[in-house]
């Protein structure tokens, strides 16, 4: 039997059940806490790839939804796959689709058996998007890591509402599992649903244990919810997690949201937050966020962000950015995003140090209300 290319070392555990580790695949390892780059559509929007590799990005996500609609998932397959296509060596995740289903389709419907019926945001054509299709599409992508097929309840406190979407995500996480089959060179990642109730939190993820996933996903947060209620959902679940898979808070978020949820056990996250800010002029430092098209940095040629200690983009000053933004020239979004993306992964690596020297919990509390 071929031996497993996906494998999770913990490296080091605070008391409190935070800690570093590695995810090991074919492609390469990663660094955990990880914070994946969001490539939408085989893409990174305004950056090359290699940037996003300089900025020690270890993993980025791409999207089933917008991938399986354009270009399609054969077209992809004929290119030799998606690291092929958009010519990544990064190990890639792919996420299931089920969210854009829900989020952006013009029509959709579910059901039980056949899966998401719905329609393209794009040109209305219809589209069956079942456990086994999600698993598919992902297996043709190629993508390293696979998210089983869920539905994606928008924010509610409808007990009831809720309980009903949890077992039909569990009913698609056991056919997710069966259509992944056994592949050494890829994981499978099970999501936990549950909204904001912990009775079905712990029933959702009980259920997810039985089926055996290689990594366990948290789902159904960042949906409308406040901070304090995502720290309390992750406060509830993280003593309750396995030890030994990795932990994905999926679509999470602000960097003080990174910070709390690491503290409460997560290792890994993704947000398209640090992209689009940065294509709108918001960009993230270690002082703050600061929106650059306001009309103070005119005269400002000091650079964004001194402390920035990588890709050498503290050449470019506010002054210079802010014209770019008023003048609508493509550099200012490149420069931006890929500014916020470097320091999303410099706020990762801090914190992986941090946690290695035993000093975590200063570095959160200096930078939990600040970012």
């Amino acid at each position: 039997m071929a031996l497993n290319n996906f494998k999770f070392d913990v490296l080091k555990k605070n008391s409190k059940n935070y800690r570093t580790g590695k995810i090991t695949t074919k492609r390469g390892n990663i660094r955990t806490p990880a914070f994946m780059p969001v490539g939408t559509q085989a893409t990174v929007k305004a950056t090359f790839i290699d940037d996003i590799i300089k900025t020690g990005s270890d993993i980025i996500l791409s999207n089933t939804y917008h991938l399986m609609i354009r270009p399609g998932v054969e077209r992809i397959i004929s290119a030799g796959g998606l690291h092929n296509f958009m010519n990544c060596p990064l190990p890639i995740l792919t996420d299931s689709g089920g969210y854009q289903v829900m989020s952006l389709s013009k029509f959709n419907k579910i059901d039980r058996e056949k899966g998401a019926i719905f329609k393209s945001h794009i040109d209305g054509k219809e589209f069956i998007l079942s456990p086994e299709e999600s698993i598919r599409v992902q297996k043709g992508l190629n993508s390293d890591i696979l998210m089983v097929m869920d539905e994606c309840p928008k924010n509610n406190l409808d007990h009831k509402t809720i309980k009903k979407s949890l077992e039909l995500s569990t009913y698609w996480a056991q056919r997710s599992k069966i259509a992944f089959g056994h592949n050494p060179n890829k994981a499978l990642f099970g999501i936990v649903q549950g909204g904001l109730f912990e009775d079905l939190r712990k029933i959702s993820l009980n259920d997810l244990l039985k089926i055996d996933f290689d990594g366990i996903a948290i789902g159904g947060l960042a949906v409308g919810e406040t901070q304090n209620e995502m720290f309390r959902t992750l406060d509830f679940l993280k003593d309750r997690l396995p030890e030994n898979k990795p932990r994905y808070l999926m679509g999470v978020g602000t960097p003080s949201d990174i910070l709390g949820a690491v503290k409460r056990g997560i290792d890994m996250f993704d947000c398209v937050m640090p992209t689009r800010s940065g294509r709108t002029g918001l960009a993230f430092t270690w002082n703050g966020r600061i929106n650059i098209r306001n009309s103070k940095y005119q005269k400002d040629n000091s650079p964004l962000d001194s402390d920035c200690k990588n890709l050498n983009l503290n050449k470019y000053s506010k002054n210079y950015i802010n014209h770019l933004f008023n003048t609508n020239e493509i550099l200012g979004s490149m420069l931006l995003t890929l500014h916020n993306v470097n320091f999303y992964q410099e706020l990762m690596s801090e914190i992986r140090k941090n946690i290695e020297m035993d000093t975590f919990d200063t570095f959160h509390d200096k930078y939990i209300n600040k970012l």
